[in-house]
């Protein structure tokens, strides 16, 4: 693997374990609700909540796009089952969510005020026990959302409910879409390196309260996001200069964005009387991969020397989005199979869960590298790629840096010297 090129705040020491001063990941944690829905099914069971099996055809379009094709690419979806926060009996009692267009506003704005940050507190508190220390020893607080919009936030009732000082210093993210678990980790890298001693709790929520809705014939990209959306929280500990008893995962190297040029209106989402409405342009799997090979080569090509090989040594979590989008991505950097692998599985079990997916990923990833005991985290390798992409269409990358395993490090040496 070449080393990185000047400056040298980007390059590590040769022989340090990690860089100091720099950024790293201590701690993970995911959550998702109970109340699970088969995609095989989920047609049947939603134009049946929603009571529109009237609407035929639009049932069996809707069904294609659960089953066999995303209506935006043309490729399968490939989810299996996803997780809604709010259950059948909770829609049943609140007629006015499952209509289309129904001023709906005000309940789920309410449904939501408890939801995000319920599901959040839950990712939080396992990513706290797996850092190994205590919430009293968090100073700031990082919360993204997509799914509400009032004050105070869910990042005041994330602190209450997780018993965090009362001098935790909070950031609320708001409405930055799927691209918002890299944002929200971008902030998290910047106040762990700038705050000497910064413990940085990043916790990203999402429910469908705000979105989640009957059909319609005249918005089909409204349809296709009740198809792939689903509820999930993922939580980070950020901090830098680990301590004795305090395991670093990742390093959040480098960062960098971009937006699209000319893509304002290829996907969009409206907060409206009757929630959040979708649009969703066809061509967003193009626009997402072609920007995303630019960035690809702002961190990797351009900082890296010689360029690294993009299956050998480079490993992968990007954003849930679809199907389609990974494909693209995959077919564009000549990635072989299997190097998304970690985002397809959270694709299956999931679906898309906006700006926690990332964090899934992440989780995924981690849990399969110590399955197998490999040295790092991120698949033994030691660089990776963080990928988030939403409206915009706004793109965001992380350069990652995969700290070793010290009990995958042991075992394996031990199994050599065998």
């Amino acid at each position: 693997m070449g080393s990185l090129k000047l400056p040298p705040d980007v390059s590590p020491r040769i022989g340090s374990a990690h860089e100091d001063g720099r950024a790293t990941i201590m701690g993970i944690g995911k959550a998702v609700p109970p109340h699970e829905f088969q995609q095989k099914s989920f047609s049947d069971y939603y134009f049946e909540i929603t009571n529109s099996n009237h609407m035929v055809d639009l049932k069996a379009k809707f069904a294609n796009i659960c089953k066999c094709r995303n209506s935006i690419s043309g490729e399968k979806t490939m989810i299996e089952k996803r997780r809604l926060y709010m259950s059948s009996e909770m829609l049943r009692a609140n007629p006015s969510i499952m209509a289309y267009n129904s001023p709906s506003l005000t309940r789920r704005q309410e449904l939501a005020d408890i939801g995000v940050p319920e599901l959040g507190a839950k990712a939080a508190r396992k990513a706290i026990s797996d850092w190994g220390k205590q919430a009293s020893d968090i100073t700031h607080l990082v919360a993204s959302t997509s799914s509400s919009g009032c004050m105070p936030g869910a990042d005041c009732e994330l602190a209450r409910l997780l018993g965090l000082k009362p001098c935790t210093k909070r950031f609320m993210l708001y409405q930055t879409g799927c691209h918002g678990g890299c944002t929200a980790l971008s902030l998290s890298k910047d106040l762990a390196e700038n705050n000497p001693g910064a413990r940085v709790l990043v916790v990203c929520s999402e429910v469908c309260t705000l979105s989640l809705r009957g059909p319609s014939e005249s918005n089909i990209g409204d349809l296709v996001g009740q198809a792939i959306l689903g509820d999930a929280a993922g939580a980070v500990v950020v901090g830098s200069n680990p301590t004795v008893d305090e395991h670093a995962m990742f390093e959040l190297v480098l960062t960098c964005q971009e937006t699209i040029p000319g893509t304002e209106d290829a996907l969009v989402s409206k907060l409206r009387e009757e929630g959040i409405l979708y649009t969703l342009h066809r061509d967003i799997p193009l626009h997402v991969s072609s920007s995303m090979e630019r960035l690809v080569k702002l961190l990797l090509k351009e900082t890296m020397a010689p360029a690294p090989d993009l299956n050998e040594e480079v490993f992968w979590v990007v954003h849930t989005g679809g199907r389609g989008i990974l494909d693209r991505i995959e077919s564009k950097l000549e990635l072989r199979d299997g190097k998304l692998a970690a985002s397809r599985a959270v694709m299956r079990q999931y679906g898309n869960t906006r700006c926690s997916s990332v964090i899934l990923v992440m989780e995924e990833m981690r849990r399969r590298s110590e399955k197998d005991g490999l040295r790092t985290a991120g698949e033994g390798l030691d660089w990776g790629v963080l990928v988030g992409y939403g409206p915009g269409i706004t793109i965001e990358a992380m350069l990652l840096r995969a700290l070793p395993d010290k009990t995958a490090t042991k075992l394996n040496t031990q199994v050599g010297h065998w």
